[in-house]
């Protein structure tokens, strides 16, 4: 049979960013220092391939430091922890690692600088999101305000409207959190932004890719997790830039043909969790199905690279 004609237009930069290979490294050596098992609190980052992988190698995943025994390693997920998690630590004496983005770090930092200056904060995320939840966890509670969108900022009640400051989460839609600045701006004119924009550098860069490659793509599949917020994020992203039908799948069994029928272009792209395996599990699967032409949209070259942490890199 003839297979039908296809454009495959791939979103570049796609897929893993520093951040997350870091966190995947911590563990991996870790593991190699320590033997297994090797404790992890949340999942090091949402793919639950990447997960399981780390799993069949010896990590032990869990939720609360309390599941964890005091004489096995254990390690903070990339997406960072409230400060009490490691003072817990500290005071069983455990050996721990903290795998936290240093762009959540900043974050963190930054929150701890405003407070010190008497600042009350407003921090801009996805209420039970685990980045959201260490970055409120830096300051004591009450002392950071959580607000999702701009109709959220009209029910804010703040301590003093002239002392005032926000943080974002580095995983959020550039345009939403841009209306939600706005709001907030307008409320509370004196409001103490961020020194360096906190959405990170390969958040921006997955969006913008997918800006330009949705007005091409009949649709979009975004290789990524469901509790994944910059996958999540692309999906939305992409339909808003133009594409109808833009959909999340972790891989290639989770691509909906029915729904693709009759297409003549489908743009891909991948969270900055998702390992390239899947992404080229994806593409193999239309190249089965059509006569696949692959076409690159590219724009912008990553080349950041983020050191492990020195406890890691000394001899056991």
């Amino acid at each position: 049979m003839t297979r039908p004609p296809l454009t495959l237009y791939l979103a570049a930069p796609r897929g893993f960013c520093a951040g997350v290979d870091r966190a995947i490294k911590i563990v991996e050596m870790a593991l190699e220092k320590w033997g297994a098992p090797v404790y992890v609190r949340h999942e090091i980052v949402h793919n639950k391939f990447v997960v399981d992988g780390l799993r069949e190698k010896g990590a032990i995943f869990v939720e609360e430091l309390s599941e964890c025994p005091d004489d096995r390693p254990v390690i903070f997920s990339a997406h960072g922890v409230p400060k009490s998690v490691p003072r817990a630590a500290q005071a069983r004496e455990m050996v721990y690692v903290d795998a936290t983005c240093p762009l959540v770090s900043k974050v963190h930092i930054e929150a701890q600088r405003h407070a010190d200056n008497g600042l009350q904060m407003v921090m801009i995320g996805h209420a039970g999101h685990p980045e959201t939840v260490g970055t409120m966890g830096q300051l004591p509670e009450g002392e950071v305000l959580l607000v999702e969108t701009p109709g959220d900022v009209a029910g804010l009640s703040v301590r003093d409207p002239e002392r005032l400051a926000y943080v974002t989460q580095t995983t959020l839609s550039v345009d939403d959190t841009a209306d939600v600045v706005a709001a907030l701006q307008e409320r509370f004119p004196a409001i103490v932004g961020p020194h360096k924009e906190d959405i990170c550098y390969a958040t921006t860069n997955r969006q913008e890719a997918v800006k330009a490659m949705a007005p091409k793509c009949d649709a979009m599949l975004v290789v990524g997790a469901p509790n994944s917020s910059n996958s999540r994020r692309l999906v939305e992203v992409g339909a808003r830039a133009g594409c109808e039908y833009a959909q999340l799948v972790q891989r290639s069994t989770d691509i909906d043909w029915r729904a693709l029928e009759g297409i003549r272009s489908v743009g891909i792209t991948a969270g900055a969790s998702a390992p390239e395996v899947l992404i080229n599990e994806v593409i193999d699967a239309f190249c089965d199905r059509y006569d696949v032409t692959r076409e690159l949209v590219e724009t912008a070259v990553e080349n950041v690279e983020f050191k492990v942490p020195r406890v890691l890199r000394e001899p056991a």
